[in-house]
């Protein structure tokens, strides 16, 4: 069903009341709206948060989108997502910077969010990435009602999809810390986009981590690969800025591992769970699935400095999956849990360890590649 709005502007004067229809049921409303001295009434059962939305700011009502059959789109009032630029976003702590394209959001890290030694985890982080992201799309006021898609794209039946992501941690924010997360985004070739972040401790300014990342368009229908439309790169193209969080002069390519990996974690099932609202597995799963393929003895003493994701397909519900991981050397010696021997010395003062990683589905003839990634660790302090 087609919707239509009406702009702020032509409201000069609005009154909003509501009361039960004719039958007296209670579960049925109508809001009588009074625009310019014209009565209208719409029949809507969420009678309360209408009335309170006008009571609070003529301009929500106005912005209020109904069907052809004058019920206002429940979900359109829920999400209140934007019509049009915001500025300033109380509800989530976040503000447009960097001239007026940027964005930043301010976060206390909560209890749930971080693992048995306090400190964020690796998924806590991707999360927020993801999150901040999708903020940032909200207040441009081009977000639509697909996950992160625009106008634009809904209309061309189009989704993005992520296609590379290279994270950097110095350090591991604490529970109850304030951070801030800054995220831009910038054009990636003629059909790419690349969107970047920064997450800094807001009591000391120091910068703990670095993002970038690579999305491509896929059509929603066809789960093909998509051109980018001229629509939709007038829509995003305003909001490009030439900044990268990691500068990458080139690349790094990952080797694809075989069977013989030394370690291998088959039979994973992804969960309803799992799901985003593309009904693929969330790319956050993909990253806890290749860390618990790592040894746990590893684990305890090492922490994760950088990871790189090439994705190559999307992960179905239904999938079954495997995850194959390989060390930079064939054997890694413990003594008391300590890591002996040196498997990649960057310099004189820092050792790290490496491992290459490979999500594949496991299919009766063929097994399919999802992911290839690269994690870097050095020791806990």
């Amino acid at each position: 069903m087609a919707t239509f709005s009406c702009p702020v502007t032509s409201f000069s004067s609005i009154r909003c009341s509501y009361g039960p229809n004719s039958s007296g049921n209670h579960g049925d409303y109508r809001v009588n709206v009074n625009v310019n001295g014209n009565a209208s009434t719409r029949p809507f059962k969420h009678h309360a948060l209408v009335n309170e939305m006008a009571l609070q700011s003529p301009a929500s009502l106005a912005n209020l989108q109904f069907l052809e059959n004058g019920h206002i789109s429940e979900e359109k009032i829920r999400q209140r997502i934007p019509t049009k630029k915001q500025l300033v976003d109380p509800y989530r702590r976040g503000l447009i910077v960097e001239r007026g394209v940027g964005y930043r959001q301010t976060v206390v890290v909560r209890s749930y969010e971080v693992g048995a030694d306090k400190t964020a985890s690796l998924e806590s982080l991707f999360n927020l990435f993801q999150e901040t992201a999708l903020n940032h799309v909200w207040m441009s006021g081009l977000l639509s009602n697909g996950f992160g898609a625009t106008h634009g794209m809904m209309r061309n039946n189009l989704i993005w999809v992520v296609s590379r992501m290279h994270v950097e941690v110095d350090h591991y924010p604490i529970w109850g810390e304030v951070i801030e997360l800054d995220t831009w985004v910038g054009a990636s070739g003629k059909n790419g986009m690349r969107r970047d972040w920064i997450i800094r401790s807001q009591a000391t300014g120091i910068t703990y981590a670095r993002a970038t990342s690579t999305w491509v368009m896929m059509n929603v229908q066809t789960r093909r690969l998509s051109k980018m439309p001229d629509e939709v790169r007038g829509e995003i193209s305003p909001w490009f800025i030439e900044k990268q969080a990691i500068k990458e002069a080139v690349p790094e390519k990952i080797v694809k591992l075989d069977d013989k990996a030394k370690y291998v974690n088959s039979d994973l099932k992804p969960k309803r769970s799992d799901l985003d609202m593309n009904h693929h597995v969330n790319n956050v799963k993909y990253v806890n699935w290749m860390l618990e393929t790592i040894p746990d003895k590893f684990l305890e003493c090492n922490q994760l400095s950088s990871i790189i994701l090439e994705y190559r397909r999307e992960c179905g519900g239904s999938d079954l999956v495997q995850s194959l991981c390989e060390p930079d050397e064939d054997e890694i010696l413990f003594t008391n849990g300590v890591v002996q021997q040196n498997l990649l010395k960057n310099n004189v003062n820092t050792l790290t360890y490496g491992y290459t990683h490979l999500l594949q589905t496991k299919g009766g003839t063929k097994n399919e590649e999802i992911v290839r990634g690269r994690t870097r660790w050095k020791p806990k302090i």
